[in-house]
């Protein structure tokens, strides 16, 4: 098997997620389009057909189409995240703490400033302070589909940063739904997800390079853990734990991480999109996006990603704690705190984790989409103003 360079990885990752973030914006305008036309009874009545899952007495699933693609599909997404955090900590940007610093103040200004303002506008409405984690994410494939318009315009150092940035965010996505949306906890089918974990770690300690016994024992793992209450997508990141990086010539990992890329950037995030983006604008006026719930989110994913993303870079820049990446200017950093501001995928996800009431769904589900559509306007706004000045000044 042939060894590609991390540039060589970067550079595949990126052009894969780019392309997987031009589909995922098709699927989510078709779902758009179709809720806002005659098809929506169809298009409600297709995501909840029940679809059943057995295996004599012993397993028992019966869910919506929607929750098999919320808690089943997405776990393999949650999976390849996995598989992009181990890799990165292990032999990555985030290998070391002065490679992965700059990354972490930005991830973590601007997951905690967007929450503040979310906070603060729902202040008077507690029924949505569940809410509050929804503007703190990331979409990588919308935000990386994106930079992938302006070519090579933008410097490849400022994708890496991005794609950093939005690692660490997944990591506290991933931390926030452990913590914070769990209930009704089921302990012994979370003692029963003991097992397949440590079978997994087993194989590991073996030195097993292939992937079946970690695919199979994911699996296990993911029933377990929907039992118990946990939110099932977490087991996609636990198994993702425990698949080798390297075991003699053989790199499991990475051959996982590229056969998995297609089907999550061409297949799976557009069915999620698909499924979850379709809000009605029937019967909403201006005002909605003014309701608490909505502008939270929306102020949370323009402003609270712009201050806290920015503000953190320009703090661990000016303190010493960070220097900006090479060919990157203040002005790049700005837009890529606007891209970061394109929540969509994982701020859909947490907002269905968060509420149950259609109409704090449709809410929720209004605020990223406009939160997510301003933010990559003003990205792209920002950075082609800036590719443009850097084309001119290397004309003259």
């Amino acid at each position: 098997m042939i060894q590609r360079t991390p540039k060589e990885r970067l550079r595949a990752f990126i052009a894969s997620e780019s392309a997987g973030g031009i589909v995922l914006i098709v699927a989510a305008a078709i779902a758009l389009a179709i809720a806002n036309s005659q098809l929506l009874p169809h298009y409600k009545a297709l995501l909840d057909t029940p679809v059943l899952f057995s295996a004599g007495n012993l397993i028992s699933i019966d869910k919506p189409l929607l929750l098999w693609i919320n808690d089943g599909l997405m776990a393999l997404f949650f999976f390849l995240i996995g598989l992009e955090v181990k890799r990165e900590i292990v032999t990555g940007q985030l290998r070391s703490w002065k490679q992965a610093s700059l990354p972490v103040y930005a991830a973590l200004g601007g997951m905690i400033v967007p929450a503040l303002i979310f906070v603060v506008l729902n202040t008077g409405s507690p029924e949505n302070i569940r809410g509050w984690a929804i503007p703190a994410a990331t979409d990588i494939a919308f935000a990386l589909g994106l930079l992938a318009l302006l070519g090579s315009r933008v410097p490849v150092a400022l994708k890496a940063l991005l794609l950093a940035i939005a690692i660490i965010d997944d990591i506290g996505a991933i931390a926030i739904i452990a913590l914070f949306y769990t209930e009704n906890m089921n302990l012994a089918a979370l003692g029963l997800a003991i097992v397949p974990a440590v079978g997994m770690l087993l194989f590991n300690r073996a030195g097993v390079a292939r992937t079946i016994p970690y695919f199979l024992f994911g699996a296990i793992l993911w029933i377990c853990i929907l039992k118990s209450g946990v939110h099932a997508t977490l087991a996609g990141v636990i198994t993702a734990m425990f698949v080798p990086i390297a075991t003699g010539d053989e790199r499991p990992l990475e051959r996982l991480e590229h056969a998995l890329h297609p089907w999550v950037a061409f297949l799976i995030l557009p069915v999620f999109a698909f499924a979850n983006a379709g809000v009605s604008f029937a019967g909403a006026g201006f005002d909605a996006l003014f309701a608490p719930l909505s502008l939270g989110i929306a102020a949370g994913l323009v402003i609270g990603k712009q201050v806290g993303v920015f503000g953190a870079c320009w703090f661990a820049a000016k303190t010493g704690l960070a220097s900006l990446p090479d060919d990157v200017s203040w002005r790049h950093i700005f837009g890529l705190a606007c891209l970061a501001g394109i929540g969509f995928t994982m701020s859909l996800f947490i907002g269905g984790l968060a509420f149950v009431d259609p109409g704090q769904i449709d809410a929720v589900k209004l605020g990223v989409l406009s939160g997510s559509l301003v933010s990559a306007l003003l990205g792209m706004a920002v950075l082609g103003i800036s590719s443009s000045r850097h084309d001119e000044g290397m004309a003259s």
